[in-house]
C-alpha cells in the first residue's frame, strides 16, 4: 500500500479515536444560583443544554446523584441560622433522556450547600447535608415523600468570632465519607473544626457526635477528601470497621479556604469507635509556594494518586483562574505538579467523570461549564473539549452564577 493510501487512514483512526470519548452522549447537571437546574449533553465534543427546569428553591447550590434510583437531590441554599427561614431538600428524577422531572419536595434548615448519601444497613440510605449560613448539619432518610421532616439536625455555636468576617458563625461547609461508610466528615469553615460524625449500626440512619479536630486558628476549612490503600473498605456502618482497628492505610486531604493551605492528615481507627487525626503537612498549592492576594483554593478531587485543587480569582490564566494538580507521595505527603486553566472565573465546583478521562469544571463567576481532558495513565489535565455558559454571570465574591456540576455516572 503506497504513503499516501495510509496516512489518510492513519489520520481518519487519530480523529476516531480521539472522537471517541465522547461520540456516544453523556449527560452531566448544573445548578445555577437563579433557581434553575440545567440538563447537558456531551456529544462529539460539543455541549449543550438539554433543559432548563426552575426548580430547588430560590437558590440551587448542589446537587448529588442516587444512581440506584436514579434520583437527583437538590439542595437550596435559600435561608439562614434563623429558625423562622429555610432552605429545601428536592428530589429530581432522571428520565432517559437525561432530563428531570421534579418530585418530593422536603424542608430544610436554611444555606444547604452540599450533601452526602450513606448508607445504615440493610440497604438503607440517607442524605446528610452541610448548612453553611444555617450553622448546622441536618439528614433525612431516603427517598424523600412530599413535606418529610429531618431525621436529625445538630445546630451549631461560637464561642467568640474566627479570624476573618467569613467566621462570625460555623460554616460547615461540605460533608463527606471516609473510605469504610462508616463516618461523615464535615469542615466548618466559620469554626475551624473538622465535626466528625460516627453512622449508628442500628440501621436507624442516625448520626453519634465524635470528638471535633481542632483545624489551624484562621484556616477555614472548606473541602477535603480521603486516600484508602484499600484494605479498610469494610462496608457501609459495619459494625467491624468501626469498633475494630482497620488495617490498612488511611489520609484525609483538606483545603482550607481563608488559610490558602492544603493540611495533609494520618487517620486511624482507634477502639474507641471514632476517628483520630494526626496532621503530617501544611502546604500552599500554588506554584512559588505562595497564594495571590484574594484567591482562594475551593474544590479538591482525588483519583488514585493523583489530586486537584481549584483555585478561585487569581486569574493565573487570565481572564481565566486555575486548577493545580498535586502530586502524592509514598509517605502520603504533596507537592505541586503543574496548574492549568479552569477556563472560566472563580470554579467553585469541578467533577472527574468515573473513566478518568474527563474533567467537568463549574465556573461561578462566568457561568461556564467546561469540559477538559484527562490524561488516565499521567493524570494530567489536558485539552478544551468543550465550554458552554450556563445561565447568567455572577459578580465575583457573591451568591450569584453557576453553583455546581455533576456527571450523569
Amino acid at each position: 500500500m503506497h504513503l499516501q493510501t495510509i496516512l489518510p487512514i492513519l489520520s481518519a483512526l487519530g480523529t476516531s479515536a480521539s472522537a471517541a470519548i465522547t461520540s456516544k452522549p453523556t449527560h452531566l447537571w448544573a445548578t445555577h444560583y437563579n433557581g434553575n437546574v440545567y440538563s447537558l449533553t456531551l456529544k462529539d465534543n460539543d455541549l449543550s443544554i438539554s433543559q432548563t427546569l426552575n426548580t430547588c428553591g430560590d437558590m440551587p447550590s448542589w446537587l448529588t446523584l442516587d444512581p440506584r434510583t436514579r434520583t437527583v437531590y437538590c439542595s437550596d441554599e435559600s435561608g439562614t441560622a434563623d429558625p423562622s427561614t429555610h432552605g429545601s431538600l428536592t428530589a429530581l428524577h432522571v428520565k432517559p433522556d437525561g432530563t428531570l422531572r421534579e418530585g418530593a419536595v422536603a424542608k430544610t434548615v436554611g444555606g444547604g450547600v452540599n450533601s452526602v448519601i450513606y448508607e445504615a444497613g440493610a440497604g438503607k440510605k440517607f442524605l446528610a447535608i452541610a448548612h453553611y449560613e444555617g450553622s448546622a448539619i441536618s439528614t433525612f432518610a431516603l427517598p424523600i415523600k412530599q413535606d418529610q421532616p429531618e431525621l436529625q439536625s445538630f445546630h451549631f455555636n461560637l464561642t467568640r468570632p474566627g479570624k476573618v468576617a467569613q467566621q462570625d458563625s460555623p460554616h460547615p461547609h461540605e460533608v463527606f465519607l471516609d473510605p469504610t461508610g462508616s463516618f461523615i466528615v464535615s469542615p466548618d469553615l466559620g469554626a475551624d473544626l473538622l465535626r466528625v460524625y460516627a453512622i449508628e449500626d442500628n440501621g436507624s440512619g442516625k448520626l453519634s457526635e465524635c470528638p471535633s479536630v481542632n483545624i489551624t486558628y484562621g484556616s477555614g476549612p472548606r473541602h477535603g477528601v480521603f486516600w484508602s490503600d484499600g484494605s479498610n473498605r469494610v462496608g457501609a456502618g459495619s459494625t467491624q470497621s468501626r469498633k475494630t482497628a482497620a488495617v490498612g492505610e488511611t489520609m484525609m486531604y483538606l483545603a482550607n479556604e481563608i488559610g490558602g493551605t492544603i493540611m495533609v492528615f494520618d487517620v486511624s481507627y482507634p477502639r474507641s469507635g471514632c476517628l483520630s487525626f494526626e496532621k503530617k503537612q501544611t502546604m500552599v498549592p500554588y506554584p512559588g509556594g505562595v497564594m495571590p492576594k484574594g484567591a482562594t483554593p475551593a474544590g479538591i478531587k482525588r483519583i488514585g494518586d493523583d489530586l486537584y485543587v481549584s483555585i478561585r480569582s487569581d486569574q493565573g490564566f487570565a481572564p481565566s483562574d486555575s486548577i493545580v494538580a498535586l502530586d502524592r507521595s509514598a509517605d502520603g505527603s504533596v507537592e505541586l505538579r503543574d496548574s492549568s486553566s479552569a477556563l472560566g472565573k472563580v470554579p467553585r465546583t469541578f467533577v472527574i467523570n468515573r473513566a478518568g478521562d474527563l474533567v467537568a469544571i463549574g465556573n461561578q463567576a462566568t457561568a461556564t461549564v467546561a469540559i477538559v481532558r484527562r490524561d488516565p495513565q499521567t493524570g494530567n489535565l489536558g485539552e478544551e473539549v468543550a465550554t458552554l455558559q450556563v445561565g447568567e454571570p455572577g459578580k465575583v465574591g457573591t451568591a450569584e452564577g453557576l453553583s455546581s456540576v455533576i456527571w450523569d455516572e
